[in-house]
């Protein structure tokens, strides 16, 4: 990479790479935010290993990105690659669906050893919680059945490859919003309107916003805290505007700013899109200053989070 990688999005990597570390020796702290489907393509092969070597303090992901790490540690023999995705007829694609393989992109993931095996072990905890009163965040029934080693019969994948495993191992912080849209929330919603939970069993975004926001007061305190977003959408979008809401709406203006900020986008750049938005743009909406370091990979952030990854790592 340092011999190689000197213009155009390459540099922004190396840049970006580089101004990460630097955050990490600094002592900052630093937010990882995944939207897209990177727990299908497998990104903890090398999330984890940031995890475990405490390169990442908290992460943001979408719901979908939640369960299907832990979908590929169980059912990942079942999984099926389709190398040529694009050429599928609307009738081949029906023809996965009638398998029980529902494709995301190039990969299928199996219902019946996936979904559904995942389903038979939370329900029990959802409902257990349901009938003693109890509520609970999205992720935290996750790490409620990771720590139950129910699932560990399952086991398909090498465990130290599931960046979820070594996020519960560490208890690390996690923010889920908009859970509701993904395969465990449907299923959940399934079960409510069959009046057999409560939708208070699972705790809400605005539960998510009041936590991060005590989270980001308490690390801020004597350090930064960093901003490396993977992709747009809500995983992103939701916890970047924990400093606007402490600084204008608590009207606590001694809240510091992101101290770091880098998004890997395959977005066209626009200021009419939140994701293709360059990050001057925060600026205005008192997310980033300045002074703040700021980058964006303009590439595919399953190429990309990989190898930034393994430079912070020293491989």
């Amino acid at each position: 990479m340092l011999e190689h990688f000197r213009h155009f999005n390459a540099a922004a990597l190396l840049d970006a790479a580089k101004a990460y570390e630097e955050q990490i020796n600094k002592g900052n702290m630093m937010m990882i935010t995944l939207a897209g489907a990177m727990s299908t393509a497998e990104l903890g092969i090398s999330l984890a290993e940031m995890i475990r070597n405490d390169k990442v303090h908290i992460i943001s992901c979408t719901g979908a990105n939640l369960e299907e790490d832990l979908m590929n540690l169980v059912a990942h023999s079942h999984y099926r690659r389709v190398p040529g995705y694009r050429d599928l007829t609307p009738e081949e694609e029906r023809g996965l669906l009638d398998k029980g393989l529902n494709r995301v992109t190039d990969t299928c993931i199996p219902e019946e050893e996936a979904f559904r095996r995942l389903q038979k072990h939370i329900y029990k905890l959802w409902k257990k919680a349901d009938d003693d009163g109890l509520s609970f965040l999205p992720h935290e029934f996750m790490y409620q059945l990771i720590r139950t080693d129910e699932l560990k019969e399952y086991y398909e994948a090498d465990p130290k490859n599931s960046w979820l495993l070594a996020a519960a191992e560490k208890d690390l912080p996690l923010v889920v919003p908009g859970w509701e849209d993904s395969t465990m929330g449907n299923i959940f919603a399934s079960y409510c309107l069959k009046g057999e939970l409560s939708p208070k069993t699972v705790r809400s975004g605005i539960e998510y916003m009041t936590l991060l926001a005590q989270w980001y007061t308490e690390n801020t305190k004597d350090n930064g805290v960093g901003f490396f977003q993977i992709g747009g959408g809500i995983a992103g979008d939701f916890p970047i505007c924990v400093v606007p809401m402490l600084y204008q709406d608590l009207e606590l203006t001694e809240t510091p700013f992101w101290s770091y900020f880098c998004q890997i986008s395959d977005s066209t750049t626009s200021f009419g899109s939140y994701s293709g938005a360059v990050p001057n743009e925060k600026i205005t909406w008192g997310k980033l200053d300045v002074d703040t370091p700021k980058f964006i990979i303009e590439s595919d952030a399953t190429i990309v989070a990989p190898l930034i990854f393994a430079y912070i790592l020293g491989k």
